[in-house]
């Protein structure tokens, strides 16, 4: 049985790929020791996640590995050798304020972590495609020096500008720029995989995700704004949106909808590929737009505040142009808008809050 190894394997995306690819008949090997728990308290626990994967997929083994562990790593990757068929790495400290506290570990974590399983990957199992989830942060606040438009309920991009239509693309350059040190250090892990790609001849996928969410999400006020916006709602906390009037806009993809891309680089992988993933135009909206929804769908107000300080580095604008990944992998589509997105997230909270 074809074996695929997935770091953060009870996060968000990594739960996604342990049940997408156990259905493909892959022996899962999870990865996660519920950093996020260190990171964010009760609200980012994973741990629920982590006793449905193990009591729904039979060919599913978790490891309470941290990826910092290089010689925890590298037994791993010795031990299922030639067998591991696909590296889908999703682990990370993902949160822009939480970097800034604790730089070192947060370095640690999202570059040298990744850096040991590239190496692990390339002395025992080099031809497996190797899967990074990695983030628009890397562009830093580039996107913000746009031509940008302030509507009633949302920034928008001036007409006039190449990315108003599809959305920002690859070519946006990730120098000279504020990254947050969150946003550096997944810089600098991307960079890694690419070069793992290109030095080693090694298959690598880098996906810079938009806003990644979906009912596995452990949402919380440091990271997944929509997940912890739904929570908020769901359980009648106040909701502090920071910057912009609440007018920002992110493209939210379904988790389904990025291991479905994971997949198609699977079955045909590139080497060093690095692609701009999110909802795009398909699907995106505002913090204020969100709320909107969100309420629609409870039949109830939102109690929420507007803070003037926005995160450093945070971006005002942000829609993912994906016509290179389309054009590369044809067969791929997306499944979810945003109001599905939102309705499913309730549903999913009002389920769990509810027991």
């Amino acid at each position: 049985m074809a074996i695929a190894i997935i770091t953060g394997s009870a996060g968000l995306i990594g739960s996604e790929a342990s049940k997408f690819f156990h259905e493909k008949g892959y022996e899962v090997y999870g990865i996660d020791n519920n950093l996020r728990k260190n990171f964010f308290g009760n609200d980012g626990s994973i741990d629920w996640n982590k006793r449905q994967l193990e009591s729904s997929l039979k060919n599913y083994t978790h490891l309470n590995i941290d990826i910092r562990d290089m010689e925890s790593v590298n037994k791993l990757f010795c031990d299922l050798g030639g067998g591991i068929k696909v590296v889908i790495h999703t682990a990370a400290q993902p949160s822009h304020d939480w970097a800034a506290q604790e730089p070192i570990t947060d370095f640690s974590v999202n570059a040298v972590g990744t850096l040991y399983l590239l190496e692990a990957a390339r002395k025992y199992c080099p031809d497996a495609p190797f899967i990074f989830t990695s983030t628009n942060k890397v562009y830093g606040d580039t996107p913000n020096h746009l031509p940008l438009v302030e509507l009633e309920n949302r920034w928008e991009c001036d007409s006039s500008h190449e990315f108003f239509r599809h959305g920002i693309d690859e070519s946006m350059s990730i120098d000279n720029s504020k990254h947050s040190v969150f946003g550096a250090s997944k810089a600098a892990a991307d960079i890694m995989v690419q070069e793992y790609g290109r030095y080693f001849d090694m298959y690598t996928g880098i996906f810079r995700g938009g806003c990644l969410t979906g009912p596995a999400h452990s949402g919380a006020v440091l990271h997944g704004f929509l997940s912890y916006l739904v929570k908020c709602a769901v359980t009648n906390r106040k909701y502090t949106i920071f910057g912009y009037k609440g007018k920002q806009v992110r493209d939210n993809i379904h988790s389904h909808d990025l291991i479905k891309a994971f997949w198609q680089f699977t079955k045909n992988p590139r080497r060093a590929a690095v692609y701009n993933i999110g909802g795009s135009r398909h699907s995106n909206g505002s913090v204020l737009e969100a709320i909107t929804l969100i309420e629609k769908s409870l039949g109830k107000k939102i109690d929420y505040e507007l803070s003037d300080q926005a995160r450093a580095g945070d971006h005002i604008w942000w829609i993912s142009d994906v016509r290179k990944f389309q054009k590369d992998y044809p067969e791929w589509q997306f499944e979810y808008t945003i109001e599905r997105i939102v309705q499913e997230l309730i549903d999913a909270t009002l389920e769990r809050t509810s027991k």
